[in-house]
């Protein structure tokens, strides 16, 4: 058993926050790293001691590995945690991390390469008897025209490395194969240096369901109630609930034990997700991917489980065994949790990016309401790094509940004058297809009319002269004429 005392957090904003929390209460030192665009971030107040790693740029601080790596023997660190995004998920920084005589918060380097290769995993879950999407990989076009021809379109183009939706294309005819995986693969290129990419049938009416599980070195593991993760912009989630409104008990079960047998059998350890799309027309589930990491949403898992998955990645780690059953697990899980994700970005405006100084600030609060953030009053939203701003995070007894409760958390949630998603989970939450649990990943395509561009409604208006009234009367360099242009 190896005992970790200080850890590097080799992120930032609001998951090196949550990272840094948990590693408080367990009386073991936290040690931030930031760039020279982050030296009045909000992660960095939560360190016991912080160091600048490099310029603003990802590549020059966050992406750096050997600058990391020197900080973390510089601090005295036992350990390195990655959180979720820059170097999470990438093997060679594992490895160099374990080299290096320090501990990996994370699955071993080896199973992330097997993992992180979208065709190779495929070809994991194919072996272990779990079904995956007709599909396959491209040699040539004339072998692309013909094996999307046997599967029947539409079909889907996919990067074999990375994810976020790059490198992926819809294809409805054949006609159009041929644009689309050049597409795909110069943009997979651009994004992950590997053009490689893959065709798999298109499921029509698809859910994305994910399941969170933990895996200990003694082989013994856990998986956790599903998360519905369908609704999506550029394929990249904005609402995550669990459980889900779509699938019953006896799939879900058959999905948790599915994503422990993958992952054993690739040899994986610590915390992770596998990701399936579930066609449910036909009622059948797909082995989509593993995210070999702690994922955005895991906070909908914590809150119906009451688990610190943070602290289990940490126990793990430290070789301890996971001494809960599946049983006694099944038997903690009450309630429903659904998470917002709160970007930087103006909905009616092709999700631009909206940056600069954020002057107004005030996050929602009460029982059953979490706000995992990086940002306060006065901070910026820069343009190097990811657009989150906030996970907004509510618990209730039921699905009506919880849903009623984060339209009320999103009401109460200002952040100005910079634009936000708040306006549309908004319109979403208060969805008739919504709130009764009949909806899919396109979504957001098939109701844009109805959940975009919703700026006058009544609601909008009255919440719009609170906020008017309450600058006036709160922020003392700000000049208001009679008009106002209000934020989102």
């Amino acid at each position: 058993m190896r005992e970790i005392k200080r850890v590097l957090v080799a992120n930032r904003g609001e998951i090196a926050i949550r990272i840094m929390k948990t590693l408080k209460l367990l009386g073991i030192e936290a040690i931030g790293v930031y760039s020279e665009a982050d030296k009045l971030s909000k992660h960095i107040s939560f360190a016991d001691k912080a160091y600048n790693i490099g310029e603003a740029e990802a590549i020059k601080s966050y992406l750096n590995m050997e600058k990391i790596i020197q900080t973390a023997k510089e601090a005295n660190c036992d350990a390195v945690h990655p959180g979720y995004g820059f170097l999470a998920e990438n093997p060679v920084f594992a490895k160099m991390v374990q080299e290096n005589g320090l501990i990996w918060i994370g699955p071993p380097s080896e199973c992330m390469k097997n993992l992180g290769d979208k065709i190779n995993s495929r070809i994991i879950a194919q072996s272990a008897g779990i079904p995956t999407t007709p599909g396959g990989t491209i040699e040539s076009i004339e072998q692309a025209h013909k094996l999307a021809n046997e599967i029947g379109f539409p079909i889907l183009i996919k990067a074999s490395a990375g994810g976020g939706g790059k490198g992926m294309r819809i294809v409805n005819d054949d006609k159009d194969l041929e644009d689309a995986i050049k597409v795909a693969r110069e943009e997979a290129k651009a994004a992950f240096a590997d053009p490689t990419v893959y065709i798999e049938k298109y499921i029509e009416d698809a859910h994305h369901i994910e399941i969170q599980f933990l895996i200990d070195k003694f082989g013994n593991g856990l998986y956790f109630p599903e998360r519905e993760c369908s609704v999506q912009r550029r394929y990249q989630k904005i609402i995550e609930e669990s459980p889900s409104p779509t699938i019953d008990r006896q799939t879900a079960k058959k999905m948790g034990e599915a994503a422990l047998l993958v992952t054993k059998k690739a040899g994986y350890h610590n915390a992770g997700t596998v990701e399936f799309i579930y066609d449910k027309k036909n009622k059948k589930f797909y082995f989509l991917e593993v995210n070999a990491r702690i994922q955005v949403e895991h906070p909908v898992t914590e809150e119906i489980s009451g688990f610190d998955l943070i602290a289990s990645q940490i126990d793990i780690a430290e070789e301890k065994p996971i001494e809960l059953s599946q049983d006694e697990l099944n038997n903690r899980i009450n309630g429903h949790a659904i998470e917002s994700r709160i970007y930087s970005e103006d909905t009616d405006n092709n999700f631009m990016p909206s940056i600069g100084k954020i002057e107004h600030y005030r996050e929602p609060a009460g029982f059953g309401i979490r706000v995992d953030s990086g940002f306060f009053e006065g901070s910026e939203v820069l343009i190097h790094y990811d657009p989150l701003i906030a996970k907004l995070i509510v618990k209730a007894p039921n699905r009506i509940m919880a849903i009623k409760k984060m339209y009320k958390a999103l009401s109460e949630y200002h952040i100005a004058p910079i634009k936000t998603t708040i306006p549309l989970l908004k319109n979403i939450f208060k969805h008739k297809k919504f709130i009764e649990g009949d909806y899919n990943t396109q979504f957001l395509n098939i109701y844009k009319n109805e959940v975009f561009g919703q700026k006058q409604s009544s609601d909008y208006l009255k919440e719009a002269l609170v906020l008017f009234e309450y600058l006036k009367q709160n922020v003392s360099d700000v000049t208001f004429s009679g008009e106002a242009t209000l934020p989102s």
